[in-house]
C-alpha cells in the first residue's frame, strides 16, 4: 500500500487525516505520538525479524488461530515484548491459509469500527497499523491491562460454561448456542439486565456483518473498577465470510438451545427479526426494549458506507462487504410468524 497517499486516520477513518488523528491517539496511545508505520519488516521479509516474531508468538498468552504478537508503547514508539515483559498491545498481522488474506487485517479493523462509530458498541480500542513495506496489520490495546500495573479480573464464556479440551474435545468452544451464554450472564453479571442488551445488540450486529467466528471464547466479562464482572468490550469482530465460507453462526446449536427456528428462518434460509425478538425474550431482554434495541440495524445506517469506502479493504473487497451486509439486513427487517 501507498502510506504517502492517506487521506483517512488509520484508527478512526476520519477524513483529512495522513496519520493518526488526536482522537485516535488520544484513546489508543494515551495521547502519545505513535506513528502508523511500525519499526519492522513484515517477519515474512527478513530472517532475523522472523526469528524476533517466532520468539514472541511463543510467548502470548491470548489464543486462537490468526497470529497474534505482543506489543508495548515505550514513549513515542511501538515495539515486540521482551521475555517476561508483560504486552499492552496485540499486533495481528496478516494471516495464512484463507481466502482474500491480505484484506484480514483491514477486515477487522473496519468491522470494530462500524460496531462503535455506527451503533455504539464499545469495543476493545484498535487501528491499521503498517509494516515498512506497506504491508497491513492490525492492532489493539490490551483491555484487561491495568494502566497502573497487573490486570483486571477477565473470563471468557468457555470457561464459565466449563467448557475445556479435555471435557468437551477440540470443538469445545462451538459446541453451545447463544441462549447458553444469556443464562450465564445472568448468572454471574448482578446488573444483567444491563449486560444482557449489551449482548444482544452484539449477537444482532455479528449476524447483520457475517461474523462466523463468535464462539464462546469471543465473549468474555471483565473486572470492572468496583470488583463486579459486567460484559466486556467487544473485540474480533469481523466478517468472515470474506475469507471463508461460513455459517451464520459459530456456535453449532445457533441462537437457541432446542434448535427452534422461525418459518422467516426455514424460508430464508437466514435468521430473520422473528428470530432476534424470541431470542431476546428467552435471554431476559425486557419486551418493551426489544424494537428499540433492534431499531439500529434494521434501518439503513448511511455511516456503514462512508466506512467501508474509508476503509483500507480492496474495492472487490469493498462492494462484496457491503453486498453482505445489505443482503443480511433485508432478512433482519422479515418479521413472520
Amino acid at each position: 500500500m501507498n502510506l504517502d497517499t492517506l487521506k483517512y486516520c488509520p484508527g478512526t477513518l476520519a477524513d483529512g487525516f495522513n496519520t493518526y488523528s488526536p482522537g485516535c491517539l488520544r484513546n489508543l496511545f494515551n495521547g502519545k505520538k505513535v506513528n502508523h508505520i511500525l519499526p519492522y519488516e513484515p517477519p515474512q521479509q527478513n530472517e532475523e525479524v522472523a526469528a524476533l516474531f517466532l520468539e514472541n508468538r511463543s510467548r502470548i498468552s491470548i489464543s486462537g488461530v490468526q497470529e497474534k504478537l505482543s506489543f508495548v508503547l515505550e514513549k513515542n514508539q511501538l515495539r515486540l515484548t521482551r521475555k517476561g515483559e508483560p504486552g499492552t498491545y496485540i499486533l495481528k498481522p496478516v494471516p495464512r491459509d484463507l481466502k482474500r488474506v491480505d484484506q484480514v487485517p483491514a477486515n477487522e479493523h473496519l468491522t470494530m469500527q462500524i460496531a462503535r462509530q455506527v451503533y455504539g458498541i464499545p469495543t476493545a480500542e484498535n487501528a491499521a497499523i503498517f509494516f515498512k513495506d506497506g504491508s497491513p496489520a492490525y492492532i489493539t490495546r490490551r483491555f484487561d491491562v491495568r494502566e497502573t500495573g497487573g490486570k483486571w479480573g477477565k473470563e471468557d464464556f468457555a470457561s464459565l460454561a466449563g467448557r475445556t479440551t479435555e471435557i468437551s474435545g477440540v470443538n469445545y468452544k462451538y459446541e453451545s448456542s447463544y441462549q447458553e451464554i444469556g443464562l450465564i450472564i445472568q448468572r454471574f453479571v448482578s446488573a444483567w439486565r444491563v449486560e444482557i442488551e449489551k449482548y444482544f445488540s452484539l449477537v444482532v450486529f455479528n449476524s447483520l456483518f457475517s461474523n462466523g467466528d463468535a464462539h464462546l471464547k469471543n465473549f468474555a466479562l471483565l473486572e470492572s473498577s468496583t470488583g463486579d464482572y459486567l460484559l466486556s468490550p467487544a473485540y474480533d469482530l469481523l466478517n468472515t465470510r470474506l475469507h471463508v465460507d461460513d455459517t451464520d453462526f459459530a456456535l453449532e446449536k445457533g441462537l437457541f438451545s432446542d434448535g427452534y427456528k422461525s418459518e422467516g428462518y426455514k424460508i430464508h434460509g437466514h435468521p430473520v427479526k422473528t428470530d432476534f425478538i424470541e431470542f431476546a425474550k428467552r435471554i431476559g431482554v425486557t419486551d418493551t426494549r426489544v424494537e428499540k434495541l433492534l431499531h439500529p440495524f434494521t434501518e439503513k445506517q448511511p455511516m456503514v458506507d462512508t466506512l467501508v469506502n474509508r476503509s483500507f479493504l480492496s474495492e472487490a473487497s469493498k462492494r462484496e462487504y457491503l453486498l453482505m451486509y445489505r443482503t443480511m439486513r433485508n432478512f433482519l427487517i422479515i418479521k413472520t410468524d
